[in-house]
């Protein structure tokens, strides 16, 4: 990889000196290179593969196709599609915020502008989801937990999924926010020609996981998952893939490959291709014993798309993904994610408990998308946006021009 090519700006964030670190030269936003467009457009495909693995799911509460064997078809295809959309935001979330973090930045100051994007957005769609349907359903104890989002800290599925289905992965982000005025400044005392080891050291850690999981954690409860019945227990799911703490290597993968791409020691293989190895990944994560396609077998590629696409829009090239649609849909996938769930469980109970014909379901499914985009856009302009800029920071407001977020608990 070379940076000759690149705008000034956008090579003074991408170094080829592997000695020195110019993350904070310039200001975050201030350039095309630093605001990442495609991986703000990326975060909606990420979201929307979310999307399609819930709707698939085997649950009344949002299955719409009635016709048994065209429905398994979609399960299956989309039965690593959450997994694959969730490791990316993780892997996304240490490589963004590593790539934007602001010189002189303080912990404190971190941590309001995160609590700040996240906590709003989230205890409103959590309220909105007990108001319409989860409250019936829901244990008080498991409503409290969810709300300070520690629903992912016990070995429960009922709580993990509970409420807001996808809110979990809120409560893990949430850990990675925590940590991450730690992690950075150690990842930045890795000498660079050592990166790639330690990068490679947190991909062979998460299959470690998953073969922990496997080998020792005994096989309590079912995941009642037809079709993928010997997938795993519930309890082996749990630690490999909702437990905060083995998923904190997906987030350090992404601040290691960050730090590599700074400082020059990163191979380019470039998007396409990133992408096509991204596609294999995936057809393999479907055939894999369960938990490694869930957490592992994605995590390379998923590595090499996003910096193949941050190099791209550093040195000022456009990409599908950095075009206006996406970008905006980008911006808005945050509140996508934690309401698409609200939309599938709502238009479902609306609806009663009639399934349908693959041309109804199909146009029902695309339906549930225009909405869950409409109601984002919603809660993105009126409520999230408006917060983030006045209470981001105590002493002005944020730039329209600030970087990208980082992942779904971003925008």
């Amino acid at each position: 990889m070379t940076t000759d090519n690149l705008p000034k700006t956008a090579s003074q964030a991408i170094s080829a000196d592997a000695g020195r670190d110019v993350l904070t030269e310039p200001r975050p936003g201030r350039s095309a290179g630093n605001r990442l467009q495609s991986l703000t457009g990326l975060r909606f495909l990420a979201a929307l593969l979310v999307f399609f693995y819930h709707s698939s799911l085997p649950r009344s509460s949002v299955r719409l196709i009635g016709d048994d064997g065209v429905w398994k078809v979609y399960y299956i295809a989309a039965s690593q599609a959450g997994a694959l959309g969730v490791t990316f935001f993780f892997v996304l979330s240490g490589f963004v915020l590593t790539w934007s973090a602001r010189p002189g930045d303080t912990a404190r100051s971190f941590w309001r502008r995160r609590y700040v994007k996240i906590v709003p957005n989230y205890v409103l769609t959590w309220a909105l989801a007990m108001v319409l349907f989860a409250a019936a359903i829901t244990p008080a104890w498991m409503a409290g937990l969810n709300l300070f989002m520690l629903q992912s800290w016990l070995p429960n599925m009922q709580l993990s999924f509970s409420v807001d289905t996808p809110s979990w992965s809120l409560g893990v982000e949430a850990v990675f926010y925590a940590l991450f005025p730690l992690l950075l400044p150690a990842v930045r005392r890795i000498r660079p020609e050592r990166l790639a080891y330690w990068a490679l050291g947190t991909v062979l850690a998460t299959a470690a996981v998953s073969a922990f999981a496997y080998a020792v954690i005994p096989a309590h409860g079912a995941l009642g998952l037809p079709y993928l019945h010997d997938a795993a227990s519930a309890d082996q799911y749990w630690f490999a893939y909702v437990f905060p703490i083995p998923r904190i290597f997906d987030f350090a993968l992404g601040i290691l490959v960050a730090r590599m791409v700074m400082t020059g020691r990163w191979r380019d293989i470039g998007a396409g291709w990133a992408a096509l190895l991204l596609v294999a990944a995936y057809g393999s994560a479907l055939v894999v014993p369960y938990l490694y396609g869930q957490t592992v077998v994605c995590l390379i590629p998923i590595a090499l798309l996003i910096a193949a696409f941050a190099l791209a829009d550093g040195r000022g090239r456009r990409t599908f993904f950095s075009t206006r649609a996406m970008v905006w849909l980008g911006e808005i996938s945050f509140a996508f994610y934690l309401v698409h769930w609200i939309v599938l469980a709502t238009v479902r109970k609306e609806l009663g408990t009639r399934l349908f014909s693959l041309p109804v379901s199909a146009t029902l499914i695309v339906g549930e998308i225009g909405l869950a985009i409409g109601v984002a856009w919603l809660l993105y302009a009126a409520f999230e946006r408006p917060i983030v800029r006045r209470w981001s920071s105590p002493r002005r407001r944020v730039p329209s021009d600030a970087p990208a977020g980082d992942g779904p608990a971003a925008g």
